[in-house]
Order: C-alpha cells, then sequence, then structure tokens
C-alpha cells in the first residue's frame, strides 16, 4: 500500500513538472493559442528575403503586432505582406514599414516608423511607405567585387 502512494506522488509530480515545462516553453516564445484583437493592414516590399510568418512587428522598440502573411504578386513582382495591429495601436497613414534584422545576422522583424499625418489606417488599409530587408550577402559582394 505505501508503496502505491509513494509512485502517485511521483507521477503527480512528474505531471506538474511537464505541465510547467509546456508552460515556460510556450511563455518564452511568446505564442498564444487565440488571435489578439487588432487590425489588418497590408504592405508591398521588393524584397522580404529572411522575413517569415510569425515574425513580430515593432514600434518604438515594443510589440504591436505579428506578420500573418507573405504572397508574391506576379504582376508587379513584388511581396505582399500582411501585417496584424494590435487593436490600440494607431498607425498613421503615412507610417513607413521597414524590415529589420535583430543585431548582425538574427531575425528579420518590421519596425513601424511612425509617420505625421493625423490620418490613421483601419482594417484592410494599406501602408505604401516600405523599405525592404538589406541583404548582408549583396553588400559584401558590392564591396568586394566594386572596381574603385
Amino acid at each position: 500500500m505505501n508503496k502505491i502512494n509513494i509512485e502517485l506522488v511521483t507521477g503527480v509530480f512528474v505531471i506538474i513538472g511537464i505541465a510547467c515545462f509546456t508552460w515556460l516553453a510556450v511563455a518564452v516564445a511568446g505564442a498564444t493559442f487565440t488571435e489578439q484583437p487588432g487590425y489588418t493592414l497590408s504592405a508591398r516590399f521588393t524584397s522580404t528575403s529572411g522575413l517569415r510568418e510569425g515574425a513580430i512587428i515593432e514600434g518604438a522598440g515594443v510589440r504591436i503586432g505579428t506578420v500573418t502573411g507573405i504572397a508574391f504578386d506576379p504582376e508587379s513582382f513584388e511581396a505582399i505582406v500582411e501585417l496584424r495591429i494590435n487593436e490600440n495601436v494607431p498607425v498613421q497613414e503615412d507610417a513607413i514599414a521597414a524590415i529589420r534584422t535583430q543585431g548582425i545576422i538574427g531575425e528579420k522583424y518590421i519596425k513601424i516608423i511612425p509617420g505625421g499625418f493625423d490620418e490613421l489606417l483601419t482594417d484592410g488599409m494599406e501602408l505604401f511607405e516600405t523599405e525592404s530587408s538589406i541583404s548582408l550577402e549583396e553588400l559584401v559582394s558590392r564591396y568586394i567585387f566594386s572596381s574603385d
């Protein structure tokens, strides 16, 4: 009888440990199982090299949304990025969406640089001012093979 109680207590502690580890992994990754209330914007880029769905969107260094989709437009040869912005975050009509890298070779994210207009974008509208990602390989090859 005593052996069954020890095994039961051990099993409960193992289950609690697994649950805590799972919660910690989800919390550190920043994953959510429900979609936060917000609105969707789109932006066109000439290059989204390295940007992935689920990438963060920052404004003033604070996470304000996520990238929910990246598609190719065969007519304009541009990438259309779908941005999900948190509902309490206003984005001006002349704001700039720039693809940046965390650190030197880190993960890509989108930085929203505020504009000066009073008009705000609403669900389904498009950001027209964009800055595409900079490819480190292109910069190095330009430097190495420049004919100066």
